[in-house]
């Protein structure tokens, strides 16, 4: 392949990135706002904590836009230290939703206070598990044709997410069949690990 054909390709998949960081951007919107408002309604450590990293994606993608942007205009080159700084701002986000999600489960478990039901708040994460699903795998992809850590960083909180919903799902449905106000915060726990790890490594490889 020549290195102008080389280019267009790279192009190429630089603006499927960006189709999908608009994606992100326009899901994101509506999740963050469903599920913080149901999590506050429905006092749910799972629910708040999936609405925050709902907003922490678009924060994630916003420097993803950015980062690509530069590349087009300037071209791969100019994009390193763009690369870099992504990743790291990818990276603490990851760390500090797990921050979050320990604290706010710790809390509700040594004050026995649990979620209520919340039908929007079902419902969204519903959606929300094939959607993270199908982005996540696609950005995962273009994350490695380019090459990007930054853009592999923003697919693992897509992946996030994606299991956070489940957990939510899990903590509604035991909340609404057999009223296990502790299912909540026990159920956001299994996300830390994840969230540690991946975004340690995406610090670490900045």
């Amino acid at each position: 392949m020549t290195d102008r054909a080389a280019l267009g390709a790279r192009l190429a998949l630089v603006r499927q990135a960006f189709r999908l960081e608009y994606l992100t951007v326009a899901w994101m919107t509506i999740e963050a706002g469903v599920a913080i408002g149901s999590g506050i309604a429905a006092g749910s450590v799972t629910l708040l904590a999936f609405g925050l990293d709902s907003v922490i994606e678009l924060a994630s993608a916003g420097v993803l836009i950015w980062r690509l942007n530069i590349e087009l205009q300037r071209g791969q080159p100019f994009a390193e230290s763009a690369e870099r700084a992504a990743a790291r701002i990818g990276g603490a986000l990851l760390l500090a939703l797990a921050a979050y999600v320990a604290g706010a489960a710790g809390w509700s478990l040594l004050t026995g206070r649990g979620q209520e039901f919340s039908l929007p708040g079902l419902v969204v994460s519903v959606v929300a598990i094939p959607a993270m699903w199908v982005l996540s795998r696609r950005k995962l992809r273009l994350a490695e044709a380019l090459g990007s850590r930054a853009l592999r960083a923003d697919a693992i909180e897509a992946v996030t997410c994606g299991w956070l919903s489940v957990v939510v799902v899990i903590g509604l449905l035991a909340q609404l069949l057999f009223g296990a106000w502790w299912v909540d915060p026990a159920t956001s726990l299994v996300i830390l690990a994840l969230l540690i790890k991946e975004g340690r490594e995406a610090w670490a490889e900045a």
